[in-house]
């Protein structure tokens, strides 16, 4: 992998749609199973996150998607960080981290104030990730519920 082959771009082609799918369906049904919420973000990504005024990002490597993450619109400045995830040979680089920084950069562009998201005990590296980038540990009544099942750790952030 050579850093200069990497760019994090917004998903506008249906190829792009279809590797943000693939590559969620891939660790959530590795730890958790696919919920009825994910079919739906993940089936049609323009109209369930972009058409709404959100944004998915994707990291390729060359021509390569090998990760991506969702800013979700909440409200009109409250966004949701959501199905980041990053191809299993390529984890272990710091990608995680250039996603949220790309992502957290992507939502002041898009005029949000606060960043939220929900994640799981079961992803401590995530988890880990997300508490290193800023974000702080919060009840769940404190943020917009993202709707999984599988969420029983809540964050926010100030941009």
């Amino acid at each position: 992998m050579n850093p200069s082959t990497l760019t994090v771009t917004s998903m506008t082609t249906a190829e792009e749609a279809e590797a943000f799918r693939t590559l969620n369906e891939q660790w959530i049904s590795h730890t958790f199973t696919i919920e009825e919420s994910d079919r739906k973000t993940l089936g049609d990504p323009f109209a369930a996150i972009v058409e709404p005024g959100g944004d998915v990002l994707v990291l390729r490597d060359g021509g390569e998607v090998i990760g991506c993450v969702a800013l979700v619109r909440s409200s009109e400045d409250v966004f949701e960080l959501s199905k980041m995830a990053v191809a299993p040979a390529a984890r272990g680089r710091g990608l995680g981290r250039q996603l949220i920084e790309a992502a957290i950069e992507r939502a002041r562009q898009l005029g949000a104030t606060t960043l939220f998201l929900g994640s799981s005990t079961k992803l401590p590296n995530a988890v880990h990730l997300y508490e290193t980038a800023g974000f702080q540990h919060v009840d769940g009544e404190q943020i917009p519920l993202p709707p999984y099942a599988r969420a029983d750790v809540f964050m926010r952030m100030a941009l």
